[in-house]
């Protein structure tokens, strides 16, 4: 791709804008030479006023999401993408969560621009599981657990069971979910289906990758081991046919 095109993709600006900046020098290898439009140069290499470049599309950004924030370009209210680089919304391709939090959940939440890597993890062949832990407004009795390993448990309004999810109770209030798909507010539902009401929500994990020690509204770039660690080996998590 041409370095002009390259750079306003990546939301620097338009290619008017680009190519003056180029002209005047500011678009430098990392030995600080001065490069033209037509260097064959890789990404990693070009520096803007001496800095390097933003992650390029390839790129799976880590955001430990704050409560209070939609995963929208057009919600009114404060958007994650507030938390982002404002170029950001300027790129193409892109760059997209993949999947969602809503706006009262924190946590784990992943963008990119590479749209093949965004479809594998969200693929229900993929088998991708998130992990969540929940605070309830009322105390758990326990058939909580058997309910949503059943693999019965059909929400209002949906028509297919849900796929069995992993509950691992804490203490009397406090658990930890594991789901195996993602179906709107499903975390919230399940837990209003048993009876119970969620107060606090957090993804802690999303396939065997963790926050580790990012802070609340805080980002990152994930290394290629990392995003290897979202996308987990091994045949995709089956459903069993309900008992009549």
């Amino acid at each position: 791709m041409k370095l002009i095109k390259h750079l306003a993709n990546l939301g620097y600006g338009s290619r008017k804008e680009m190519a003056a900046l180029i002209r005047n020098g500011r678009v430098t290898d990392a030995a600080g030479n001065e490069i033209d439009e037509d260097t064959e140069i890789a990404h990693d290499a070009i520096r803007l006023d001496g800095k390097p470049l933003d992650p390029d599309a390839s790129a799976v950004i880590m955001l430990h999401k704050p409560v209070g924030f939609t995963c929208s370009t057009k919600d009114p209210g404060r958007i994650v993408y507030d938390i982002l680089p404002t170029r950001w919304r300027l790129r193409k391709p892109p760059i997209s969560p993949i999947g969602r939090l809503d706006r009262d959940t924190s946590g784990l939440l992943l963008f990119t621009a590479d749209g093949a890597y965004l479809h594998r993890v969200i693929s229900p062949r993929s088998n991708v599981p998130k992990v969540y832990e929940v605070t309830l407004a009322r105390p758990l009795d326990g058939s909580e657990v058997s309910l949503f390993a059943s693999g019965t448990v059909i929400l209002e309004s949906d028509t297919k069971p849900l796929l069995p999810a992993e509950l691992e109770i804490i203490d009397p209030t406090h658990a930890r979910l594991t789901l195996h798909e993602g179906r709107y507010h499903q975390v919230r539902r399940m837990f209003a289906a048993a009876g119970n009401h969620v107060e606090k929500l957090h993804r802690s994990k999303v396939g065997n990758l963790t926050l580790g020690d990012l802070p609340e509204g805080e980002w990152r770039v994930l290394s290629g081991d990392e995003t290897a660690l979202v996308i987990l080996p091994g045949p995709p998590h089956v459903q069993e046919p309900a008992a009549s």
